[in-house]
């Protein structure tokens, strides 16, 4: 294991663009949920007629999809992630769309079978069941209830109980609901995440930036360096994240 300076180096020096997590490999794992998101819509895309895929990212996952519908769309709101997904779905025929962060989809009405959608920062359940077709599904991963908290906390101390509780399943499938949508399923996992050096801990700070906002290496030295020795004497820092899979439907 290299030095403290070291290895926060590294880990701020680390491209950060796009989705694709495989600078981790070797410096941290994160256990899989069971349903295999990926794998879902795979099986689900090419039994359409038209999808969309929200917030794609660098479009890291949906480019592991051997098939798509004769409609495929894609939409992402950060610039170099939508430069990065034009980069690697354009040439498979998938249409990507950069948006704004305003709740409004640039598509008309009852325009998709299938919308798609992995760890939206929060779904916009109007918009959805407006470009769903009647009989169209949602069938998307979330982001669970107190993801990260164990390295949320230690970075910025406890948080509110309102925090804590963020993005319960329940309350997402209520504005669901709420929009129209019956929802047909919703499932929730707790995953095993543990890193093995505090390199891997920078990088997705900088990547995952909501976790910590304003996350500086400098600013949040005596947290980095506590993290550091925790690692050095365990062998590693385990936290959990959480995971949920919810399929929803347009009635008609």
């Amino acid at each position: 294991m290299g030095t403290y300076e070291d290895l926060v180096a590294e880990g701020a020096a680390a491209p950060v663009e796009g989705w694709d997590f495989s600078w981790l490999e070797g410096r941290a794992t994160e256990q899989r949920p069971s349903w295999g998101y990926q794998r879902t819509i795979a099986d689900r895309l090419p039994r359409v007629a038209a999808a969309l895929d929200v917030q794609t990212g660098g479009g890291e996952v949906l480019a592991g999809v051997p098939a798509y519908p004769p409609v495929m769309v894609a939409t992402e709101g950060w610039p170099p992630n939508a430069a990065r997904a034009a980069r690697l779905l354009r040439p498979r025929g998938v249409a990507v769309v950069a948006v704004a962060d305003a709740p409004a989809f640039p598509f008309a009405d009852a325009r998709f079978d299938l919308v798609t959608s992995r760890h939206p920062v929060r779904p916009w359940w109007a918009e959805i069941a407006r470009v769903l077709r009647p009989g169209g599904r949602y069938l998307a991963q979330h982001v669970g209830p107190a993801s990260m908290l164990d390295l949320i906390e230690w970075m910025r101390g406890p948080l509110p109980a309102v925090d804590r509780h963020d993005r319960d399943p329940e309350v997402e499938a209520a504005q669901a609901r709420a929009a129209g949508l019956e929802v047909l399923d919703v499932r929730c996992e707790r995953l095993r995440v543990e890193f093995f050096d505090i390199a891997a801990v920078v990088h997705l700070l900088r990547k995952v930036i909501w976790w910590v906002p304003d996350f500086d290496v400098e600013r949040d030295d005596r947290q980095l360096r506590g993290l550091h020795d925790r690692i050095r004497t365990d062998g590693s820092f385990v936290a959990w994240s959480s995971r949920v899979l919810i399929e929803a439907r347009r009635p008609g």
